[in-house]
């Protein structure tokens, strides 16, 4: 019998470990406004913090999203992000914004965002859009947009925005952290400091050599 209650109590355990690791941990204070100087800060809920006491509008403000980003580079495209590098108060809230411009033919090029899920809304213009899932299928799932229309971005998924237009387009994107990171592909395959290996890419990529190094070679422009 008490191997029976002690299997018993085991799976219940089991069961709420499971549960407990299947959702994120809830915040423990109304917010933890990011402090830059931990002397200056408390340390709640594994963060450091500004004193709650001391907060204010200015820690939960941002002010430009209403100007156009400068799309004046080699893929036509501005991201302009709103992340807890911009708003402190954005810290433990799991949210960020950003909003693109693009210029007429403008790329936001391949990328992911490894921390967050995207959802886009189309606020001018129209956009040729998609992501690519995972192996081994690689499907390309993909969208023309027009103004007022809505794409999601899963998380850590390739996804691209093009504006295929004579005029200028612009888009607003919320994410699902607040700091949730983008990795440009092209940059970080070809314009990676210290470089990769030709070899390695050679391979990868089975073309010939001097292809490779023409790619290593090109300035590979940021659009943030």
């Amino acid at each position: 019998m008490q191997g029976v209650q002690l299997l018993s109590a085991l799976v219940i355990l089991a069961l709420a470990f499971s549960f407990a690791l299947a959702s994120d941990p809830g915040s423990l204070q109304d917010f933890c406004v990011a402090a830059n100087d931990p002397k200056s800060a408390l340390f709640v809920n594994g963060k450091f913090c500004k004193d709650p006491k001391l907060a204010d509008a200015n820690d939960f403000f941002f002010s430009g999203l209403d100007k156009p980003g400068n799309t004046a580079n080699r893929v036509g495209s501005n991201v302009t992000a709103v992340n807890v590098n911009q708003i402190p108060g954005l810290n433990t809230l799991g949210i960020s914004l950003a909003r693109i411009d693009y210029a007429p033919y403008g790329l936001n090029p391949p990328h992911t965002h490894p921390r967050a899920t995207e959802i886009l809304v189309v606020a001018d213009g129209t956009l040729h859009v998609g992501f690519v899932t995972s192996n081994p299928e690689n499907r390309l799932i993909t969208k023309v947009l027009n103004k007022g229309d809505v794409f999601v971005f899963p998380v850590g998924l390739i996804h691209f925005q093009f504006n295929p237009g004579h005029d200028n387009a612009v888009a607003f994107a919320g994410l699902s952290s607040q700091n949730p990171g983008v990795i440009t592909i092209a940059n970080a395959v070809f314009g990676s400091d210290p470089r990769i290996s030709p070899d390695v890419l050679t391979k990868a990529f089975q073309v010939d050599k001097y292809v490779i190094d023409y790619l290593q070679k090109q300035f590979w422009a940021d659009n943030n």
